[in-house]
C-alpha cells in the first residue's frame, strides 16, 4: 500500500476522533486516555475476529444463501465487532477515574470505535484500493462511529444513572 493510500485509510477515523474529541467542551479527557481507548479498538478487532471465527466455526458463514448471507453480515459480524468493542470500553475505560460524566461513554466509545474502525479500513483499502478507500470514507467508518456513540450514549446513562 502506497502512501497516499494508507493516509485515504487513517484520515477518516482520525478525523471522527478528533471531531468527538473537540466537541467535548466541559471537562476534556486526557489524550492518554484517548490514545489508549484508540488502541484499545485496535486490540479489539483482534477479540472481534476470534468471535467471528467461532461464530463461523458453528455453521453461520458467507453462502449463496442471501437470508444466511445477510444473517452472517448483520448479526454475527456485528454482534462480534461491537461485542468487541463494548467489551474493552468497559473493562479498561469505564471504571477510570477520568471516566466523570455522561458525555464520557460517548468520547470513549468513540476513540474505541475508531481505532476498531481505522485497522479495519487499512486492511480493507490495502486489498481494495481507492475506490475502497473512498467508499469506506463515507460509509463503514461513519457507521462504526453512528453505532459508538448510541453505544457511549447508554454507557454514560448506566454509570451516572442506574
Amino acid at each position: 500500500m502506497n502512501i497516499s493510500l494508507f493516509g485515504l485509510a487513517i484520515a477518516p477515523g482520525l478525523a471522527i476522533a478528533i471531531y468527538i474529541y473537540w466537541k467535548d467542551k466541559f471537562d476534556k479527557e486526557p489524550k492518554r486516555l484517548m490514545v489508549l481507548g484508540f488502541l484499545l479498538g485496535i486490540i479489539s478487532t483482534i477479540l472481534a475476529v476470534i468471535l467471528e471465527k467461532t461464530w463461523t466455526h458453528f455453521g453461520f458463514n458467507l453462502s449463496n444463501n442471501t437470508l444466511m448471507t445477510g444473517f452472517y453480515a448483520f448479526i454475527v459480524v456485528g454482534f462480534s465487532e461491537e461485542l468487541s468493542k463494548f467489551i474493552l470500553l468497559q473493562r479498561y475505560l469505564y471504571t477510570h477515574k477520568e471516566f466523570d460524566e455522561p458525555y464520557d461513554g460517548i468520547t470513549y466509545s468513540v476513540m474505541v470505535s475508531m481505532g476498531f474502525a481505522t485497522l479495519e479500513n487499512i486492511l480493507y483499502v490495502a486489498d481494495g484500493g481507492l475506490s475502497t478507500a473512498i467508499m469506506r470514507m463515507f460509509l463503514a467508518v461513519p457507521a462504526h462511529a453512528a453505532f459508538a456513540i448510541i453505544m457511549g450514549y447508554y454507557v454514560g446513562l448506566a454509570k451516572f444513572n442506574p
